[in-house]
């Protein structure tokens, strides 16, 4: 194969050059010209079929790999137009093709003996591709059960469904839309319930610092009726595959197996397992070194807690630890005062960050300030890893397909300085209030009269 710059060379340039034999318009640029002039007005050349030829040609060639292929092309060209000669013998467009294909069988060393083809605008199109069905559309291929919608009796109120997104240095999203920045170093469980568990490992992203990120995830779908098989799904840096762990892309041999599947929509990027058999959907994506994972789930299966399991650390449902958490609202106080204070407050990582330069990078791809871009900001403080950016942005565009009610997308993190001085502001009421209350009542008792 030519590389592209390689093919440059050797196609004939669009336009007029000068000096000499090629002082004439290119052989490609004539016939697309006359072939636009013929299209605007037909009546010129009813009889000639000039431009059929001109047109296979075009198509034959809009994508042309190797030299030989283009040759190949440039014969059955010549054929075509040879065929044409009786009735256009007299036709501008008819003898400019002629010229045109000579040169450009001298330009490309094409010889006029060789193997044909006929251009590829006549060959059939392939059969399109099956539809893609919604939940509600797609074809049962297993009992009700495997499809957990499907499985509500129709009295049944319509799910209410969940999302839990993880992501960054690393930032938490509960199920139930608490925000958290955690350091949470090591392996910890994200979801643990009757049907999945999901554990994430993170690593440090720069030595002596608290900030961390997911290198590691499983999953663990479990055994579920006649529907799928126990399934893992293990992902860490540079491994993002497109199948379970046993190579498999769905649920097993069972019947209603593929209610459990992997799609891989960007290899090495972003996987979709979508698990319909209990209305789960979940994203994982590697951004830069690091993994982020979201997921939309029905309330009644997060919720769905075997007995004796310790659910303390299920950190989608619960949070993190309180001594695993990072004082988002401290950290952003800091560097908003070093900032106004005039101090060039850089990370430690190579790109050596400021406030307000972080801010700016954030903001290219997260102009709503909600704790999405606070999040990005914190990240490119404590990390300098430019990629922290697009996690948060590829977070957010989660929230957005799996959240379920869009008025929840962001979440705003209130001014503390705002709700100190409302705070300030009742306390005094208060007083005020209760002052006024004991002087009434002093002047009532003491048969004052206001």
């Amino acid at each position: 194969m030519q590389s592209p710059r390689e093919r440059s060379k050797v196609r004939p340039r669009a336009g007029w050059m000068v000096m000499g034999k090629r002082g004439r318009p290119s052989a490609l640029e004539v016939c697309r010209v006359l072939a636009v002039f013929f299209v605007l007005f037909p009546a010129v050349s009813l009889q000639c079929k000039i431009l059929k030829c001109n047109s296979e040609f075009w198509a034959s060639t809009s994508n042309t790999g190797p030299e030989e292929e283009f040759c190949t092309a440039l014969r059955a060209y010549n054929s075509c137009v040879r065929r044409t000669a009786r009735t256009c013998r007299g036709d501008l467009t008819y003898h400019s093709a002629q010229h045109g294909i000579e040169d450009l069988m001298s330009q490309h060393n094409c010889s006029k003996e060789g193997p044909t083809s006929q251009p590829r605008a006549r060959t059939p199109l392939p059969p399109p591709p099956p539809p893609v069905l919604t939940d509600s559309q797609e074809r049962s291929d297993g009992p009700e059960v495997c499809h957990y919608e499907r499985s509500l009796s129709r009295s049944t109120a319509a799910p209410n469904y969940t999302h839990c997104g993880f992501f960054g240095d690393p930032h938490l999203r509960t199920f139930g839309d608490d925000f958290q920045t955690c350091k949470v170093e090591g392996a910890w469980p994200l979801i643990h319930n009757k049907y999945l568990s999901v554990q994430v490992t993170n690593t440090p992203v720069v030595p002596g610092s608290f900030a961390t990120a997911t290198s590691k995830l499983t999953i663990i779908f479990k055994n579920f009726q006649e529907c799928v098989e126990q399934k893992t799904y293990h992902a860490e840096t540079d491994e993002l595959p497109a199948a379970f762990a046993d190579g498999s892309k769905n649920g097993g041999d069972r019947h209603g197996a593929n209610t459990l599947r992997v799609v891989e929509k960007v290899p090495g990027q972003h996987v979709e397992i979508q698990a319909r058999y209990i209305g789960t959907t979940i994203v994982v994506r590697q951004v830069g070194r690091y993994l982020t994972f979201a997921v939309r789930m029905p309330e009644e299966v997060v919720n769905s807690v075997e007995e004796g399991d310790n659910q303390d650390l299920y950190l989608c449902l619960h949070g993190c630890p309180a001594n695993q958490r990072i004082d988002f609202r401290n950290f952003r106080a800091r560097a908003t005062e070093a900032h106004s204070g005039g101090r060039s407050r850089s990370s430690t990582g190579a790109h050596g960050f400021t406030y307000q330069s972080a801010k700016a990078k954030c903001k290219e791809r997260l102009p709503v300030e909600d704790l999405y871009f606070h999040s990005c900001v914190f990240d490119l403080l404590s990390s300098g890893d430019i990629n922290f950016t697009m996690a948060a942005y590829y977070a957010f565009e989660d929230v957005k397909m799996l959240h379920s009610n869009s008025k929840r997308y962001h979440i705003f993190d209130s001014d503390p300085l705002m709700s100190s001085a409302a705070k300030r502001g009742k306390d005094l009421l208060s007083v005020f209030l209760l002052n006024l209350l004991a002087v009434l009542l002093w002047s009532e008792c003491g048969g004052i009269r206001l």
